[in-house]
């Protein structure tokens, strides 16, 4: 990390490749913790359902660059990086709604596994749905279960990267560097998958930071 980055960098969202410089490292996740526990308290704690929109929102704002500023950097044992990741799985489908589609349909031909279900993605699968289940799953993060919000998060991260993975398979033989591109996405969403789901039991738990 160099220390000329001092404001997020975005990358093309498929990548997750964010970007962000800090002089104290130890300050910044402080900031981080402080300030989405703040959020989450505050939004719990309002009875208008007029702020829990204004939250989901700002994935869809230069609002995301600020909290990217604060929380990209964020441990996945914290608060602060579970929210982030779910706040950038929002902002990766408003950025490319068909190709994420794509993998998610290509992930649910080949899932031999309960994800689908607990995802629980809308018929039909679409953009649409994706951002339905996006939106859902922050109003639950701030409103409802967490620890639900946190597994429907990973469960809709492993049918991506199943897509993903299969993808890549195909396209090994007549396109290597599309075929490796897919490859790393995989394993991005199969590591978010994982962050995710310890996240939410570290949240059952009454461990996380």
């Amino acid at each position: 990390m160099t220390a000329e980055h001092h404001r997020p960098v975005l990358q093309p969202a498929h990548q997750f490749d964010w970007l962000i410089g800090s002089d104290d490292a130890g300050a910044a996740q402080r900031v981080a913790q402080e300030t989405s526990w703040a959020l989450l308290s505050r939004v719990r704690g309002d009875s208008d359902p007029r702020v829990v929109e204004q939250v989901i929102g700002i994935a869809e704002t230069d609002g995301i660059d600020d909290i990217a500023e604060l929380w990209s950097q964020a441990s996945p044992h914290s608060l602060a990086g579970q929210l982030w990741r779910i706040y950038l799985l929002r902002r990766v489908v408003g950025a490319n709604p068909l190709e994420t589609t794509d993998l998610y349909l290509r992930g649910l031909q080949v899932a031999a596994t309960i994800d689908p279900v607990v995802a629980g993605v809308a018929e039909p699968i679409n953009p649409d749905s994706l951002m339905h289940l996006c939106d859902t799953i922050l109003r639950g993060a701030f409103r409802g279960d967490l620890a639900l919000a946190l597994d429907r998060a990973s469960s809709y991260c492993r049918v991506v990267a199943m897509g993903a993975a299969a993808l890549a398979d195909e396209r090994d033989l007549i396109d290597d560097a599309h075929s490796a591109e897919l490859t790393t996405r995989a394993l991005r969403y199969d590591a978010f998958a994982n962050e995710l789901r310890s996240g939410a039991r570290r949240w059952q738990d009454g461990n996380l930071d």
